[in-house]
């Protein structure tokens, strides 16, 4: 592909990185105010998850970037439940259900790990990185007392943080 492949500055080139970012989503209705996580992701790599869940739908949720958790979104009904990653485990794979509101994620890390969340109806998504070796790197979608719709978005892991 054109800018992606080996660079001669010697040459005269101007130096091109190869693409890594990309967007997989957005799965769910079309009710709920926007929300997006971009600027956490300067915080650092998704660290830690927290998934609040009702009988049938995902109700809220929560990111750690780095040490820092995000502002939260959704609804206050149900059981929260909280996932910590172990240090350098990247998100590469999330799969789920939704109907008008958002109903099963399932996150699959990069050690082989499959950290599910919710019930098991509804349509189905399966969001995967569009270029090798990214990861997620943060969240947006849509919500109000649930999670109305949600999408994905994938890029290099971030080389400052390669410990935590």
């Amino acid at each position: 592909m054109p800018g992606e492949g080996n660079v001669y500055p010697e040459r005269g080139q101007i130096a091109v990185q190869p693409r890594a970012s990309s967007y997989s989503g957005e799965y769910g209705g079309g009710g709920g105010e926007r929300f997006s996580q971009s600027g956490n992701q300067l915080d650092g790599p998704i660290t830690a998850i927290r998934i609040r869940v009702s009988n049938y739908y995902i109700v809220g949720l929560q990111v750690r970037y780095g040490t820092v958790w995000s502002d939260y979104v959704g609804g206050t009904s149900g059981d929260l439940d909280e996932i910590f990653l172990y240090p350098g485990e990247s998100i590469v794979q999330v799969s789920g259900k939704y109907k008008t509101y958002l109903r099963k994620l399932v996150f699959v890390t990069d050690k082989f790990r499959f950290l599910s969340f919710g019930k098991d109806t509804g349509t189905s998504f399966n969001a995967v990185p569009l270029y090798p070796n990214t990861v997620l790197r943060f969240i947006s979608g849509r919500a109000g007392s649930l999670i109305d719709a949600i999408g994905f978005h994938w890029d290099l892991y971030p080389s400052d943080y390669e410990s935590c």
